[in-house]
Formats: structure tokens, sequence, C-alpha cells
């Protein structure tokens, strides 16, 4: 079987490739991301396998669906940019990976929020140009901090084990309880107690219509002053203005993400040569207390191998039958 895959990158192609050996699926790496004027490019394909900021919706998958295209395999976890009653209407099985590992998100965001306590980027700018001199980088201990999760699952609970490992007390927030954070010594709180007792807010919850610009202006008011953010979960999760607005009148301390709301058509490329830049992220990144990573959370070799291996078995049991064990759920 033919598939074509949208978005690659030579990471992508490696690890893809090395999962496909033996499996007699042939792979067509395409690096546009998936949209109505790229479909053409899956002509022939019975599978199309797709990235985070790949776009599937109606129109897109109708038009697939014209090509003879019948799977879906999503090498993400998250469904947002799928329309899934589209993809149901029209035949067309969807998959995703939901077993990577969740170690890489989780210490990604580890790593985030340690970076924005301890000044690491302004500290390495300044060494870089032999400057060592430690004013403006006083920072603080994590040891006795409260830090609040919300997405109390896989990726929420390994996290909650570093923050353990660092001597934080650890709170969580989510529609479903989750054994594995309670393993942790987390303590499962309403959302009201969690904004109102956590001196850092990490997020590791879907993105959808409940968790779309959840964390906004009305949201961040009722935080404590000086709170430091943590975003590796998805882009629109917070409202970048209602996050710029709050970093500008000192209620949020600092802000570290891995997603942004209009990453799509930028993050994934190098664009420090085009004349125009988003606006909104370029007024994020000139403030001092801000840490913006290009969604590389799950970039690890680890997950990388997990990811593949996800697409190809989904690959296996569609092209024989089988039962597709990471089929989106209806």
């Amino acid at each position: 079987m033919e598939i074509a895959v949208f978005s690659t990158r030579q990471y992508d192609r490696h690890a893809l490739q090395t999962a496909l050996t033996g499996s007699g699926h042939r792979a067509r790496f395409i690096t546009d991301a998936l949209s109505l004027e790229s479909v053409p490019l899956a002509a022939d394909c019975a599978a199309v396998c797709i990235f985070v900021n790949d776009r599937a919706d109606a129109a897109v998958l109708e038009r697939l669906s014209a090509t003879g295209v019948r799977l879906l395999a999503l090498r993400c976890a998250g469904t947002d940019h799928v329309d899934l009653g589209a993809a149901r209407r029209l035949g067309i099985a969807v998959t995703r990976v939901g077993d990577y590992s969740p170690h890489s998100v989780a210490e990604h965001a580890a790593v985030l929020l340690l970076a924005l306590v301890r000044h690491l980027p302004q500290a390495v700018s300044r060494t870089r140009d032999f400057n060592f001199a430690l004013d403006g980088l006083v920072g603080f201990d994590l040891r006795g901090k409260t830090v609040g999760i919300l997405g109390t699952g896989r990726i929420g609970a390994v996290f909650a084990g570093i923050l353990r490992g660092l001597g934080c007390h650890v709170l969580g927030h989510d529609i479903v309880s989750n054994a594995d954070f309670l393993r942790h010594d987390g303590e499962e709180v309403s959302l009201p107690e969690l904004q109102s007792r956590c001196d850092v807010i990490s997020l590791h919850c879907a993105l959808n219509a409940q968790t779309r610009h959840l964390i906004d202006a009305t949201f961040l008011s009722r935080c404590r002053i000086g709170l430091l953010l943590i975003n590796t979960s998805r882009g629109a999760v917070v409202d970048s203005a209602a996050a710029l607005a709050a970093l500008e009148a000192g209620q949020l301390g600092g802000l570290a993400m891995d997603v942004y709301e209009w990453e799509a058509g930028l993050f994934f490329d190098d664009h420090h040569d085009d004349p125009v830049k988003d606006p909104a992220l370029a007024a994020l990144l000139a403030k001092p207390n801000v840490i913006v990573t290009g969604h590389q959370g799950f970039l690890t070799e680890q997950a990388l191998r997990q990811i593949s291996a996800s697409v190809v078995e989904s690959l296996d049991a569609f092209a024989t039958g089988a039962v597709l064990r990471h089929a989106v759920p209806d």
C-alpha cells in the first residue's frame, strides 16, 4: 500500500522509512502541509499520514476521498485538526498515535520551567558575549513551590513525578481521575483552587471546544500575581493576546511555550529571512520572561520510533482488514 506522508522533515523521513522497512508499504514523502491545494500530491494513495498542523477539514477530506484515500493515519495524539464527523461520513478510517513516549513532552515541560525560573536564555546570551555579570538573573528554588497541572493524563502524570523529584507540591485538575497522577502524591483539586494556590501552572490537556482559550484574561486574573505558565499541550488552549496583556501588567511572571495558537504555516520551518513575521509572536518573544520553542516537545529518538511504529501498525491492520487498534473512537 502506498501512503502519502505530508509535512515531512528529515527526522520524520528517517524514522518512518526505518519502520516501513520490510512492511511492503511505500511512502511518498511530501514536505508540503496537507491542504486543499496539496491534496493532488496524494493521488493514487490509499492512505495519508499527517501531523499536527496539517489541515483535514471536511473540504480536504472530501477531496481525499474522491482520490481513493480510505485511511488517515495521524502521527500525533491530538485530533483537533481533523473533522471526524466528515471522515465517518466519507468512510475514511482515522487512526492516531496514542502511546508514544509521554516522557518526551513531560521532560520538555520541565526543561522549559527550569529555564524560565533560572533565566537560562538571558544567561546563555550574556556568556556568549563574555558577559558574566549576574545582575537580573536571580531565580528561585522550585522546592516547596506549588505547581498545578491542567490535564493529569499520561503526560501530566509523568510531569507530576518529575515535580515531586524536585520537591514541589503538585496539584492537578482534569475531568477524569488518573491513578498514576495520584501515585506521585498529586492532589486533585477544583479549577478555582488550582488557580488560587499555584505558583506555576503547566498545561497538558487536549484541545477541544471546552479548552480552546481556556487560559484567557478571566482565568489569569484569578491566578496568583507572578504566576509562571508552561504550555506544551496545544497552542490555542492559551489566548495569546490575553497572555501578552497579563505579562505586560505583571499578572504573569513568565511564560514558556512549545506551542502557539497561530503556529500553522510558521513552526517546523526556517523563517528568519522572511520579511513579514507574526507580530503577536514577535511581541511575546521580545519579552525577557518569555521562552518559545518550536513544537519540539515530542522530538526524541524514542518518541519518533514509537510514533513511526504506531503508524506502520495501523497501515498493516488496515491493509489486512484487521481491527484498527489505534482508531479514533466514534
